[in-house]
């Protein structure tokens, strides 16, 4: 009987190790979502394709470079999920049409977006992509950046938009002073989808965190951060970012948001 009692309380308390080790550490930066139930209920998404152009101010020019590549990150989430996603290029070669038609939306000095242009254009891309591809939905994916400090516990974490991240380190060194001031803010990098209908309602819009665009130099003596040469490469961080901000449209099986 003792045998049988003590594998009993073995189970049991594997049993609730793995419940808690399934279960997501609540994070209070999580961002929450604005869905549009009704309307997705009413009017399936099935085919979606992803602008090219952010829905809002362009991103800024670092963050444009990485854009593709996150964009096709973006789409082989959706096909994992049942989406049929049409290739980007289809949207920009309406884009580029709609451009030589109406003008351009967005002033290159100041990045401001002429809102009756934009939308004058996106109901001409609309209509023909309806029309040859039956598209459901167009889904914007705005690469934004923030700031906040590295200034959580012994390991410096900073959380935004549902991450933690620990602050990475840049230049020859290996070491951060002692000085070092972790209230200090540091630029780093969000995933913001906004998705429309076949109507141009908006749907959907949510958010999730990436990872830090700026490390702390290690060069400087009294210790500051500077942009990271190399940004938005850890892709375990950027599925984390994407998942994030299409929860709940796509639940996120860990998602660190309140209950």
């Amino acid at each position: 009987m003792r045998i049988v009692l003590a594998r009993l309380g073995a189970l049991l308390s594997l049993c609730v190790l793995a419940a808690c080790a399934s279960t997501p550490t609540y994070n209070p930066t999580t961002f929450s979502a604005e869905i549009d139930q009704a309307k997705i209920t009413a009017n399936p998404i099935k085919t979606v394709v992803i602008p090219h152009v952010n829905l809002g101010a362009p991103s800024r020019n670092y963050l444009e470079k990485e854009a593709p590549r996150i964009d096709g990150m973006i789409a082989g989430y959706l096909k994992e999920n049942g989406y049929k996603v049409i290739p980007q290029r289809e949207f920009q070669q309406r884009w580029s049409t709609g451009v030589r038609a109406f003008g351009n939306p967005i002033d290159p000095t100041t990045g401001k977006v002429n809102m009756r242009t934009f939308a004058q254009i996106m109901e001409s891309i609309r209509d023909d992509m309806q029309k040859e591809f039956k598209l459901d939905a167009f889904v914007f994916t705005d690469l934004m950046e923030l700031e906040v400090a590295f200034n959580i516990g012994m390991k410096h974490l900073a959380r935004w938009d549902g991450v933690s991240r620990k602050p990475a380190l840049q230049g020859p060194g290996d070491g951060v002073s002692v000085g070092f001031d972790w209230n200090q803010l540091a630029a780093v990098a969000s995933l913001q989808i906004a998705i429309f209908d076949n109507q141009l309602q908006r749907v959907f819009f949510g958010r999730g965190g990436l990872d830090a665009t700026e490390a702390i130099d290690t060069r400087s003596s009294s210790g500051r951060f500077t942009r990271r040469r190399n940004m938005l490469e850890n892709e375990t961080h950027l599925n984390e970012g994407i998942q994030l901000a299409f929860h709940p449209l796509i639940e996120m099986k860990a998602w660190p948001g309140n209950p």
